[in-house]
């Protein structure tokens, strides 16, 4: 997932991956030390509130100097006070009020996740019912996908529309960032996409409205890398605008080509511009349009190759053999695949006849 914002802490993130990469072996996740370095050194108490989070902290300290007095026998070393049953006493208060404190602060935490918990289980549940799923009904194309977000809900999106005089839209956006905020922004753009084919039929007046909309009222550390393909479904001619997109393939048993850039992400600058591509789909082949979170999450040094590789299977397994590749270990992101396999017998005069009946 692409990401302009700074991290808070670069050099020491640098510098814990340099130190530790030489002994990471190839098939290890490249992350996985340094996150488990950053949860054992990470103050689980800076997601509290200022307030909750100074009385958390009391709590800790007063605990930590009931253990110290436990051990020098005394809560005013070097002097020895108090002494005997009221040292007792004064260790074991101080202890208990620790914890209270303590546990009155998480619990209240807990209280607070748990809310936030329901309100992203409600969201993932409204975010599946706006995304198309499974087997997709396009005339002449058997049209597949896959979606798994990283959390509960995710910033990828992507639609199948279909347009006048026997064409379809194909898009994919993958939003920067994840979790709510990404999914927030994937869905305004899945409904600037639905308000665009309304009226326009060109990939390019997709990116070029959508852009402006987002560089106009999105915070300027978010964007998205988009790809707007209009289908004909007669020809299989495809006419695409690729915003800073990973490139979908087209692929056929004779050649492989792949739909590169025409313009940058969507939503750093209302004034960019962007340019218009075609290719087309030969009858037999396959357009694979997909986010990052696929090849990210496959191990080895050529990702892109294994996925060339899983279109080469035969029609009805590619989906499931592209599926496969994905390591839970290497996943840290939302995954899109959308396949469209164009059939042998696309364009006949049966098939023309068969879309638009007498």
């Amino acid at each position: 997932m692409w990401s302009i914002a700074s991290h808070p802490h670069p050099l020491l993130l640098d510098s814990f991956h340099a130190l530790w990469q030489p002994s990471v072996s190839p098939d290890m996740p490249p992350g996985k030390i340094r996150r488990a370095l950053h949860y054992a050194f990470y103050d689980w108490t800076r997601e509290m509130p200022p307030s909750k989070r100074f009385v958390t902290w009391i709590g800790i300290l007063l605990q930590g100097y009931a253990i110290y007095g436990g051990f020098v026998r005394s809560l005013a070393w070097p002097l020895k006070w108090p002494t005997g049953i009221s040292l007792v006493l004064a260790i074991w208060l101080l202890y208990v009020i620790g914890a209270i404190l303590m546990n009155w602060m998480l619990t209240s935490e807990l209280e607070r996740k748990t809310r936030l918990e329901a309100d992203q289980i409600a969201a993932r549940q409204i975010q599946q019912t706006l995304i198309p799923r499974g087997h997709l009904d396009v005339p002449g194309y058997d049209v597949d996908s896959f979606y798994k977000p990283f959390r509960e809900v995710g910033g990828d999106y992507f639609d199948v529309i279909d347009l006048p005089y026997r064409r379809t839209l194909l898009t994919v956006v993958d939003v920067s960032g994840k979790g709510m905020a990404a999914a927030l922004l994937a869905a305004n753009i899945q409904a600037l996409v639905r308000s665009v084919a309304n009226r326009e039929e060109s990939p390019l007046a997709f990116a070029l409205q959508i852009n402006e909309h987002l560089s106009r009222y999105t915070p300027a550390d978010r964007f998205a890398t988009a790809v707007f393909a209009v289908l004909d479904r007669e020809s299989g001619e495809l006419t695409y605008v690729n915003a800073g997109h990973n490139a979908p393939i087209v692929y056929s048993p004779e050649s492989t080509a792949f739909l590169l850039a025409t313009g940058m992400p969507l939503g750093l600058f209302a004034a960019a511009e962007y340019e218009a591509g075609t290719a087309v789909v030969p009858p037999g082949g396959s357009l694979l349009l997909f986010t990052d979170g696929l090849t990210d999450s496959i191990a080895g040094n050529n990702p892109e190759r294994r996925v060339q590789e899983a279109l080469a299977t035969p029609p009805g397994t590619t989906i499931a053999n592209l599926k496969s590749l994905i390591n839970p270990a290497f996943n840290e992101d939302d995954v899109t695949i959308l396949l469209v396999k164009r059939r042998v017998d696309s364009g006949t005069r049966s098939q023309v006849a068969a879309e638009h009946p007498r």
